[in-house]
C-alpha cells in the first residue's frame, strides 16, 4: 500500500512562502498601520465621520459619556477586541475541522488536511492581544466589570449584575480565558505533532492518536465554544441572555474558517500546489460553506424571532439598540449582515457547477468572511461604544493587519512540513475522490 501511495506524483509537495509572497503581506500590514494611525488622527481629532454625530448622547450601556477622547479610546480597544475574537474562531475553527474529520473517519479531505492543521497556529497572537485588552482596556467594554455595580448601598448597584457576580468577576473570567487558548492550543499542539510524526514514521499508530485528541477536543470544545461565547461577546451586554448564542457563534467561527481553507486551497492550487485537489473536493467543500451559511441562518433567525415574537423587554432590547437604537447606527448594517450571510452565498452557491468554479467559491467565500466580520462588529459595538461605532479607517487597517499576521502565520506552518500528509492512511481515497 506504501508504494502504491508514494506513486502518486502529487503527493510529493513542499509548500515555499517565497520573498514575493512575504512582500505582499508584509505591504499590506503597512498599509494597515497606516490606516490605523490615520484613523486614531482622525478620531482623537474629532475629524472622523462617526455614527454618534445621528445620535448624540446615546453612549453605550445606560448612555455613560465621558467626552470625546474617552470614546475613541475605547473605539480602539473594542476593535482590537473584535478582531481578537474573529481571528480565534479562524484559528480553531482549523482543529475543529480537523477534530471532527478524525472522529468521522473521513478520507476525502486528506490532501488538503495541512491547510486547517495551520490554521490554530495563530491563536497564541490573538489569545495575548485578547489578554492585553482586557487588561488594559476591559473596564470599558465590560459594564460588569464596574464595582459600584455590586455595592448594595452604593447608585450603581444593580440586582441583576449582582446575581451575576459568582460568573462574572475580573479574576475568574481571566482564568477562563487562559484556560480556552491553553486547551484549544495545546490540544492542536499534540495533534500537530502527531501528524508530522505520520509523515516520518507511516503506520496507524498516529493516526489513531489523532482521532482520540480530535475526540477530546471535541468534547472540551463543546464546552468552551460556548462559554467563551458567553464570556467574550454575550457579557458585553450585561443584562441580556441567550440560550442559542453558544450555537450562533460556533456557526459564525465554524462557517468563517471554512471560507478561509477554500481561499487558501483555491490559490494554492491556482499557484501551482494541490495538484491532488480535483473539482469533487472543491464541491465538497462548496457544500460545507452553503450548509453552514444556511445554519448560521437558521440560528440567528430562530433566536431572533422568538425573542421579537415574545416582545419581553429584557430580551427584545438587545435587536432593538441593532435595529433601531443610537440613531439607526446599526440598522444598514443589521441587513447588511442577512445579505452577505446568507442570500449572497445561499444563491452563488446554490448550483453544483458554481461549487466547482474557483471564481465563484472565492467570491462567495469573501462575502462569507466579511459578511461574519460585520456580524461580530454588530455583537460588539453596540455594546461598548454604542452610538460611537463605525466602520472606518482604523476599523479598515486593524482588519488588515490582523489579516496579514494571520495569513503569514499559516503560511510559515504551511512551510514547515510536507504540503499533503503523503503517509496519511486514506490518502488514496482522497486523491481518488470522485463524486460526479
Amino acid at each position: 500500500m506504501a508504494s502504491a501511495v508514494h506513486s502518486i506524483p502529487s503527493v510529493d509537495e513542499q509548500f515555499v512562502f517565497t520573498a514575493s509572497a512575504k512582500r505582499k503581506l508584509l505591504i499590506v500590514g503597512a498599509v494597515g498601520v497606516v490606516l490605523v494611525l490615520l484613523g486614531v488622527f482622525l478620531m482623537a481629532s474629532g475629524g472622523h465621520d462617526v455614527a454618534h454625530h445621528a445620535a448624540e448622547g446615546h453612549g453605550a450601556h445606560g448612555g455613560e459619556d465621558h467626552g470625546h477622547g474617552y470614546h475613541w479610546i475605547k473605539r480602539v480597544w473594542a476593535n482590537l477586541w473584535l478582531n481578537g475574537i474573529f481571528f480565534t474562531g479562524m484559528s480553531v475553527a482549523g482543529m475543529f475541522w480537523l477534530s471532527y474529520n478524525y472522529l468521522a473517519q473521513a478520507g476525502w479531505s486528506a490532501v488538503f488536511k495541512r491547510i486547517p492543521e495551520a490554521m490554530p497556529a495563530f491563536l497564541p497572537i490573538a489569545g495575548v492581544v485578547m489578554l492585553i485588552t482586557f487588561i488594559l482596556g476591559g473596564h470599558d467594554l465590560f459594564h460588569w466589570t464596574h464595582a459600584g455595580l455590586y455595592d448594595p448601598n452604593g447608585p450603581e448597584f444593580d440586582p441583576i449584575i449582582n446575581g451575576k457576580k459568582g460568573y462574572l468577576n475580573t479574576p475568574f473570567f481571566l482564568i477562563r480565558m487562559v484556560i480556552y487558548f491553553a486547551g484549544w492550543y495545546g490540544l492542536w499542539r499534540m495533534m500537530r505533532k502527531a501528524s508530522l510524526e505520520e509523515d516520518q514514521v507511516g503506520g496507524l499508530d498516529n493516526y489513531h492518536k489523532m482521532v482520540k485528541i480530535g475526540v477530546i477536543f471535541l468534547v472540551f470544545f463543546a464546552v468552551t465554544s460556548s462559554t467563551s461565547a458567553w464570556d467574550f461577546i454575550m457579557s458585553i451586554d450585561t443584562h441580556w441572555f441567550s440560550t442559542m448564542f453558544g450555537w450562533y457563534t460556533l456557526a459564525n467561527w465554524h462557517v468563517t474558517g471554512l471560507a478561509v481553507i477554500v481561499l487558501f486551497v483555491v490559490t494554492l492550487k491556482e499557484n501551482g500546489y494541490l495538484k491532488a485537489v480535483n473539482a469533487s473536493h472543491l464541491h465538497d467543500l462548496g457544500k460545507f460553506v452553503f450548509a453552514f451559511s444556511i445554519f448560521w441562518t437558521y440560528v440567528w433567525f430562530a433566536q431572533f424571532l422568538l425573542y421579537y415574537y415574545a416582545n419581553i423587554p429584557e430580551e427584545v432590547v438587545y435587536f432593538w439598540e441593532r435595529f433601531n437604537g443610537y440613531g439607526g447606527a446599526y440598522k444598514a448594517l443589521f441587513f447588511v449582515n442577512i445579505f452577505m450571510n446568507f442570500v449572497f452565498p445561499f444563491l452563488l452557491l446554490m448550483t453544483r457547477d458554481s461549487k466547482r468554479t474557483p471564481i465563484i467559491m472565492k467570491v462567495a467565500c469573501w462575502f462569507v468572511i466579511l459578511g461574519h466580520y460585520v456580524d461580530f462588529f454588530n455583537n460588539i459595538m453596540p455594546g461598548t461604544v454604542g452610538a460611537h461605532g463605525a466602520i472606518g479607517p482604523f476599523e479598515i487597517g486593524c482588519l488588515a493587519v490582523f489579516g496579514s499576521a494571520f495569513v503569514w502565520t499559516v503560511a510559515s506552518q504551511l512551510e514547515k512540513a510536507k504540503l499533503i500528509a503523503a503517509n496519511h492512511p486514506m490518502l488514496q481515497e482522497s486523491v481518488y475522490h470522485d463524486i460526479e
